[in-house]
């Protein structure tokens, strides 16, 4: 259903919304594409994660940015539903050209108002931004209270993940800054998160999958001062019994947050990272607000 502020939210597949989420927001996503060597597919349209991770042992694909005319008409359907403004939030530029994509087909498209936003981030980073605007716009919010908001709610919004192996980051040339981790025969699991310029980054190598998991949620904890409103979220990629376990040691460790988003890895990441993911979120509201002149509510 259209907002009254005529608003509408586009993002691409690497957000790892809950579809729910999607239809409840009329939010629109645009793929990236995956290629394999019996073809080309498009992120969560006609291929799905799962599958993705069964062909990984036999074949690493290419991914790339969502076809041109896939993001024109994305906006063409956004136009047509009556908006006049678009707030694109999208995967990190330190990983994808498709925000600059995105915001280069903004700028042609006549009738609309597109400001585009690099979330510096991915997955969880990505998906909480959006769900989080989404509901700013529910409520009411301006667009010029948006536009002051987002930066300060990009800056406030870290995850961490968790992977078996570096094996297809090595592979697929999405290393960052990631360092060589040894001993997987240690049960060595390095824990990832993104710089501030949105590269890949590991900050904790750790023994054994509980353990990080564990230390995931430390991090995250770690970040939230006290009092403050925040957003928790949690994914997954292929690790659905593992996903209930780290929901609730993040619950327990940080039970005051507002919203809890779950979500589960796209197929584009999984490529990147392999199967068996699991990852943590968290994003502080308090200077997104100020930044809009919104009042905080006393926790």
């Amino acid at each position: 259903m259209i907002n009254q502020q005529k608003i509408a939210l586009l993002t691409d597949s690497c957000a790892d919304i809950p579809q729910a989420l999607v239809r409840r927001y009329d939010i629109y996503v645009v793929p990236l594409k995956l290629i394999f060597s019996d073809g080309e597919y498009a992120d969560g349209v006609d291929i799905t994660p799962t599958e993705v991770y069964r062909r990984l042992p036999q074949e690493i694909p290419k991914t790339t940015l969502p076809g041109g005319d896939m993001v024109e008409q994305a906006f063409a359907r956004i136009k047509q539903a009556g908006y006049t403004k678009v707030l694109a939030i999208n995967l990190s530029g330190g990983l994808s050209g498709t925000r600059n994509l995105v915001r280069l087909i903004g700028e042609q498209t006549v009738g609309l108002e597109v400001v585009s936003f690099d979330t510096l981030s991915g997955s969880l980073g990505i998906g909480m931004t959006v769900i989080q605007a989404a509901r700013w716009i529910e409520e009411g919010w301006t667009w010029t209270e948006l536009l002051r908001a987002m930066p300060a709610l990009i800056r406030d919004t870290h995850v961490f993940f968790c992977v078996d192996t570096l094996e297809y980051l090595q592979k697929g040339g999405r290393i960052g800054k990631i360092a060589a981790v040894a001993g997987t025969l240690l049960q060595i699991k390095p824990i990832i998160s993104f710089t501030p310029e949105g590269e890949l980054i590991n900050v904790a190598k750790i023994r054994g999958r509980k353990a990080a998991m564990q230390k995931m949620v430390q991090l995250a904890t770690a970040l939230v001062p006290r009092g403050v409103p925040f957003n928790l979220a949690v994914a997954h990629g292929d690790s659905l019994a593992e996903l209930k376990e780290i929901r609730e040691m993040a619950q327990k460790s940080l039970p005051d947050h507002l919203h809890l988003m779950e979500g589960e890895i796209d197929c584009t990441l999984g490529a990147y990272v392999g199967p068996h993911l699991l990852g943590v979120g968290v994003q502080m509201l308090s200077d997104a607000m100020n930044a809009a002149g919104k009042e905080l509510e006393q926790r």
